[in-house]
């Protein structure tokens, strides 16, 4: 079967709005109670972080908020290839701190986040090369 090339990247752009959706009212205000909208309550959670399944992304964004209400997440660019979405994000934890540089790939099905991988480095205060992790 043939995939019609102008279906699919519709469906990417969706779910490109999708992700940065989720960014924008979920976790830039670490916002608990916005979960169910763009989860799937069966939502697979890889990240070590976090509990599996929408409840499980729910405690981490209170826990998060709790801790870090101040935490920035500055998208930077944003990937989608059909159904996944890849975001390369800069996360800071605590104002004035380096941050991290986030790799977050989202999974989407029936138009909600169905499963959710990331890799985090820290951003160091000094690089041996001037191009910046960004």
């Amino acid at each position: 079967m043939i995939k019609n090339p102008n279906r699919s990247g519709q469906r990417a752009k969706r779910n490109k709005r999708l992700v940065m959706d989720v960014y924008e009212h979920v976790l830039k205000p670490l916002d608990a109670g916005q979960v169910d909208k763009y989860f799937r309550a069966d939502y697979i959670q890889h990240s070590p972080m976090a509990k599996t399944g929408a409840e499980g992304l729910k405690q981490f964004l209170a826990w998060a908020k709790g801790v870090s209400p101040l935490a920035e997440h500055r998208v930077k660019r944003v990937l989608a290839d059909d159904d996944y979405v890849v975001a390369h994000v800069h996360v800071i934890i605590q104002p004035g701190d380096p941050g991290n540089a986030v790799v977050d790939i989202f999974r989407i099905q029936d138009g909600l986040i169905a499963e959710h991988w990331d890799v985090t480095q820290q951003v160091p205060s000094r690089m041996q090369n001037d191009n910046g992790m960004f």
